[in-house]
């Protein structure tokens, strides 16, 4: 048996998701072109005239979900604008807007239904509907079933029962295209544009698979890539296997869950037993409620494309604050 593992990606934007199902194979996926460099979408400022000020077009804003954590791993709410450092390639750049408080969310939760996952399939769902129900009202959530291919089993909406429904009709069989679905979602959320400042919301994908990538016609690297340009932050749970045999696929996978979490902000888990994915699935959703939500208009001038690395720094001891490790300037517009 390989191993499980869950990823949660987060970003800001607006969902708007028409309704129904949509099955999508691997040879769809081939036929979709690299992803190009984009600018980062306005990420969600304060409510009230603020997000008047901040919600413009014509400025390039750089955005950022920012947890903080103390040494025994405690998310620190407390802190204000002025405890925050931020730096872009060395340089220090001027915050434009900061927000602590728990912003709404769009979740897409992605299911692993390949034959593999089958012995713990009814523990994994029951975990995904325990998130699944700490949807609040101006949360908005999808659910997506894969294996060889991808399934939109539930469009984007607020009804847990929906949600529910749509978690439970998943069923186990065929072989694990995580990379395809990865993918398509990236490029799913990538389409949602906010019309206004109130349709503006962080966007999360929640990954629950058993490791190993089997089938997919996506490279990681093209994942990988693809999720740093979508200014996502992944959060991976890897359940270690019960058998000897298939710790060598999971150390593979534990690789690729690590270097998603690191490169984009995110945090990696690891569980050795499925019974453990409840109390997973409730830390990553306090860790979504306690985030801080900021960002600044680059000193850079420089239109090019390249990749800028992001530090952040807080002004209290014994802290450590975790974000995405960088974003692609834009381009000059065609």
């Amino acid at each position: 048996m390989r191993a499980l593992l869950i990823a949660v990606a987060v970003s800001a934007a607006a969902v708007s998701m028409p309704s129904g199902h949509a099955r999508v194979s691997a040879q769809a996926v081939a036929a979709v072109p690299p992803a190009a460099p984009a600018k980062p979408a306005p990420p969600a400022p304060p409510t009230g005239q603020e997000k008047s000020q901040v919600f413009r077009a014509g400025i390039d804003v750089v955005s950022l979900n920012v947890t903080v954590v103390d040494g025994a791993s405690h998310y620190i709410t407390d802190l204000e604008q002025g405890d925050f450092s931020v730096f872009e390639d060395g340089a220090k750049q001027d915050l434009n807007f900061f927000n602590k408080t728990n912003l709404p969310i769009a979740l897409s939760l992605l299911i692993d239904s390949s034959a593999s996952m089958e012995q713990r399939m009814e523990t994994a769902q029951e975990a995904a509907i325990g998130f699944a129900k700490k949807i609040r009202s101006q949360d908005l959530a999808q659910v997506v079933d894969f294996d060889s291919r991808v399934e939109i089993r539930q469009s984007f909406t607020n009804n847990v029962a929906s949600l529910e429904t749509a978690i439970r009709n998943t069923s186990s069989g065929g072989s694990t295209a995580l990379h395809n679905a990865v993918y398509i979602s990236l490029k799913e959320l990538a389409k949602v544009r906010a019309k206004n400042p109130d349709e503006i919301r962080r966007q999360a994908i929640v990954i629950l698979s058993d490791g190993e990538d089997t089938s997919s016609l996506v490279s990681f690297e093209e994942v990988l890539e693809l999720a740093k340009r979508s200014e996502t932050a992944i959060y991976t749970i890897g359940l270690q296997p019960r058998e000897t045999g298939a710790l060598r696929g999971f150390r593979e996978a534990e690789f690729v869950l690590r270097q998603l979490a690191q490169e984009t902000g995110g945090r990696a888990f690891f569980a050795q037993k499925v019974e453990e994915l409840k109390h997973v699935y409730g830390q990553i959703a306090e860790e979504l409620s306690s985030q801080y939500t900021m960002g600044y208009a680059s000193k850079n001038p420089r239109r090019d494309g390249a990749f800028r690395r992001v530090v952040v720094q807080v002004a209290r001891p014994n802290v450590t604050p975790r974000t995405k490790r960088g974003y692609y300037a834009p381009v000059p517009s065609r």
